[in-house]
C-alpha cells in the first residue's frame, strides 16, 4: 500500500463484519481516496506518514449501516398518528395530511430532516421510497450520503404523478439523470399490490428485467392485506406478483409478516431480499416476520426502519435490538439471531440487497470507504466484553461519533460537516406548526 494514505484511523476495535462475529484489536485502518487501502496491526500502521490520523480510544470502528427502507420526507410526520393499525393509519392521517402538504419544499425539509437523523446514528446508506424523489436524490447529494432512490409508483394522482404510466416514466428519467453519481441510485418502487395493478406491475417487471434493475415493494405487510387479495384473486400477493414476473433475485420484498412455507420456498427459489422493519411492525400491530425461518432457507434478510411516522426514530442500533429481541422472544429461543447475526443484517446484507456487496456492508481493503466510529467508553457500554454485543443491545444512536461516506467525513466528534442542523430543526419547527394548524381548522 501507499506509505502516505489520506487518512489512519486507530481504535480499541475494528469489527470488519466478514469474517462475521470477527473483532480485531490493536489494529488501525487506512483510507486512500474513496476506497479503503489497508486494515493492519497498529504496529504497522505507526510506520506509515498519513496525511491524516486520527486516534479513537474507547472506540469500535464498523462499516456504515444500511438502511434498506423508508420514507425519508415522512420525518415531517413523526408522532402526528400513533396507535393505530396500518390501514387506518394511511386511510386517516397520513393520506390526508399528504394531499395537503407534499410539495417540492416538504419534501427538502423532511428529506433534510431524516438525512441528518440517519447521519447521526451511523447510517451510511438508505432506501428511501417517496414522492419528488429528485428532491430526496438532491438533497442526499448535498450531504454526501448514499441512497438507493426507489421511485413511487400508484395507479391513483398524487402530487408528483397522475397514473403508473407516469410516475414510471419520471422515475426513469431521474434514472438517466443521475446515472453517473457515484452516491444514488434509482430503482423501481411500485407501492404495494392494493395501489398497483396487475398490468403496471407486469410493465415494470419487463422494464426492470431489461434494464437489470431492483424492484423496491410492500409486501405481506399484514394478515388483511393477504386475506383481500386472497379473496379478490385466489392468490397470495407473493404467488401473483411471482406470476407476472417481479419477484426474482433483484426484488427487496420490505414487512414479510404473514408468510406460509409455500411463500418461503418461493423467496428461496427466485433468490429474492426480504426487508425487515420490526419496530414499525410492531408499532403497527402488523406482525411479526419469520427471520428464523427467512435465514434458515438461505433467504438474505436486510434490516430497515420505515418512516419516522410509523417508528417514530431512524435508528439502525435501535433496529438492530428490536430485531434480535422479536426473534428470541418469538421462536421462544434465546439462541435465535445473535448479535453479530443481527449487525450482519444492518450492514452487508443490506449491500447484498442493493447488488452492492463488493463495493459496501464490510470493511475490506478495495471496498468503499463507508465507515462508522461508536464511542463505547460511556457509562452506557461499559465494562465492554464483547464489542459486538455491546453495540446491538446497548449502544444508543448519541454514542456514534464519526462517519465517514466514500472517504470523506460526514460526521466528526457529533457534528454534522456538510449539514447546518440548526437550519433544519428551525425549517422542521415551521412544517409542524403548519400541519397542526390544518389538522385543527379541518
Amino acid at each position: 500500500m501507499n506509505n502516505a494514505p489520506d487518512l489512519l484511523v486507530f481504535a480499541d476495535w475494528i469489527i470488519p463484519v466478514i469474517p462475521e462475529g470477527e473483532v480485531l484489536t490493536d489494529h488501525a485502518i487506512a483510507f486512500e481516496g474513496e476506497r479503503i487501502s489497508a486494515i493492519l496491526p497498529a504496529t504497522e500502521a505507526r510506520a506509515l506518514q498519513p496525511r491524516e490520523t486520527l486516534e479513537l480510544p474507547g472506540h469500535a470502528l464498523l462499516p456504515g449501516l444500511i438502511n434498506m427502507h423508508g420514507h425519508a420526507a415522512m420525518s415531517l410526520l413523526r408522532g402526528s398518528a400513533d396507535d393505530k393499525p396500518l390501514m387506518p393509519w394511511l386511510e386517516e392521517d397520513i393520506w390526508p395530511i399528504e394531499g395537503k402538504h407534499v410539495s417540492p419544499e416538504f419534501v427538502r425539509d423532511g428529506a433534510d430532516l431524516a438525512i441528518a437523523e440517519m447521519l447521526r446514528a451511523g447510517t451510511t446508506c438508505f432506501s428511501d421510497m417517496y414522492f419528488f424523489p429528485n428532491i430526496t436524490a438532491e438533497r442526499c447529494s448535498n450531504a454526501g450520503m448514499r441512497c438507493q432512490i426507489t421511485f413511487p409508483i400508484f395507479d391513483f394522482p398524487s402530487a408528483w404523478g397522475s397514473d403508473a404510466d407516469d410516475y414510471i416514466h419520471k422515475g426513469l428519467a431521474l434514472r438517466d439523470d443521475l446515472k453517473h453519481s457515484t452516491l444514488v441510485t434509482v430503482v423501481f418502487g411500485p407501492h404495494a399490490p392494493y395501489t398497483v395493478n396487475d398490468a403496471a406491475m407486469g410493465k415494470i417487471a419487463t422494464l426492470a428485467n431489461e434494464l437489470d434493475l431492483p424492484v423496491h415493494i410492500h409486501l405481506h405487510e399484514t394478515a388483511e392485506e393477504v386475506r383481500e387479495a386472497e379473496q379478490a384473486t385466489g392468490q397470495r400477493p407473493l404467488a401473483k406478483l411471482n406470476s407476472l414476473g417481479l419477484i426474482g433475485p433483484r426484488t427487496q420484498c420490505v414487512h414479510m409478516t404473514e408468510l406460509t412455507a409455500e411463500d418461503i420456498d418461493i423467496l428461496a427459489a427466485v433468490g429474492a431480499h426480504v426487508i425487515h422493519c420490526p419496530d414499525s411492525n410492531m408499532k403497527l400491530g402488523s406482525g411479526v416476520c419469520p427471520v428464523s425461518e427467512l435465514r434458515c432457507a438461505g433467504i438474505n434478510v436486510a434490516l430497515g426502519t420505515d418512516g419516522a411516522a410509523s417508528n417514530n426514530d431512524l435508528s439502525l442500533l435501535a433496529e438492530m435490538r428490536s430485531a434480535a429481541l422479536l426473534a428470541k422472544v418469538s421462536t421462544r429461543d434465546a439462541s435465535q439471531l445473535s448479535a453479530p447475526e443481527v449487525l450482519s443484517m444492518a450492514t452487508i446484507n443490506g449491500a447484498r440487497a442493493l447488488g452492492k456487496q463488493d463495493q459496501l456492508g464490510s470493511l475490506e481493503a478495495g471496498k468503499a470507504a463507508d465507515m462508522i466510529a461508536i464511542d463505547l467508553s460511556q457509562a452506557e457500554t461499559q465494562p465492554v466484553y464483547n464489542p459486538i454485543s455491546q453495540i446491538v443491545y446497548s449502544a444508543q444512536a448519541n454514542q456514534v461519533t464519526h462517519s465517514w461516506i466514500a472517504g470523506e467525513a460526514v460526521l466528526r466528534e457529533r457534528e454534522l460537516c456538510h449539514m447546518d442542523l440548526e437550519d433544519i430543526v428551525y425549517r422542521d419547527r415551521a412544517w409542524g406548526e403548519k400541519i397542526m394548524e390544518t389538522r385543527r381548522t379541518s
